[in-house]
């Protein structure tokens, strides 16, 4: 794949022209950079021309690492009751902004799965829950639905049946088990398909999960009736996010 970097983001373009496409978005202090290793060992199918997007965060003051400046999708206060809702939404609108330059780069929106890591898989759950096209799936990994309390009116209910992807740490320190889970229950409840997946490991991404993954989105993009060759994962260590 060739990458190309910019200012916004790195991307990973695919040999021939895109069909399908994944933005992933990093977590707290990281930047684009962050997940491209992980694209090698996804094992997707040689012939799919996947486009990756991984998009850099604004650098901003966090409340919650005593106002440092670093790459973050919002500001986050030590108690996390307190959201960052104007930050939240300025996030929401620039992921929806590279949505719509896939859409008008030829990607369909249904052939773009929306992804994210921590304040990352935040921003997914947000903006794809909200998104008035059909996505591919949302890929949320170590994360939890922000500002429930505008989720049931702000939801569209037309795109229910959008497949999410949820992944987390069993002894996850940072955001802790019980708060993916009760992002999903509120999901399920409302008619969500959500595929919830635990591992045990901490606040990271693990090996099992990238493999996961790997199968999910192949299951998402791969173009039915199609025989591409399935190319085998590359192994790799299990990452911190």
């Amino acid at each position: 794949m060739k990458v190309r970097e910019s200012d916004d983001a790195v991307v990973l373009e695919p040999r021939a022209k895109a069909e399908a496409a994944v933005i992933w978005l990093h977590g707290l202090g990281a930047d684009g950079h962050d997940f491209v290793p992980i694209v090698q060992e996804l094992g997707l199918p040689a012939g799919l021309a996947v486009r990756f997007v991984f998009p850099h965060a604004p650098v901003r003051p966090v409340a919650i690492n005593n106002g440092m400046r670093m790459r973050a999708w919002y500001d986050i206060a030590p108690d996390m009751r307190r959201q960052d809702e104007p930050g939240i939404r300025e996030s929401a609108r620039t992921v929806e902004g590279i949505l719509l330059r896939e859409i008008d780069g030829g990607v369909p929106a249904e052939r773009i799965v929306l992804a994210g890591f921590s304040q990352g898989g935040a921003i997914t759950l947000h903006t794809g829950l909200r998104y008035g096209h059909k996505l591919a799936g949302l890929l949320a990994l170590s994360t939890y639905l922000p500002l429930p309390e505008r989720y049931a009116a702000e939801r569209n209910p037309a795109r229910q049946d959008t497949p999410i992807l949820m992944c987390h740490g069993q002894h996850d320190p940072m955001l802790p088990l019980q708060l993916g889970a009760w992002s999903r229950d509120v999901m399920q409840q409302d008619g969500y398909a959500v595929d919830w997946r635990e591992y045990p490991m901490a606040h990271q991404v693990c090996a099992q999960e990238i493999a996961d993954i790997g199968a999910w989105l192949r299951e998402r993009l791969t173009i039915k009736g199609s025989d591409p060759f399935i190319s085998s994962p590359q192994g790799g260590p299990s990452r911190a996010g």
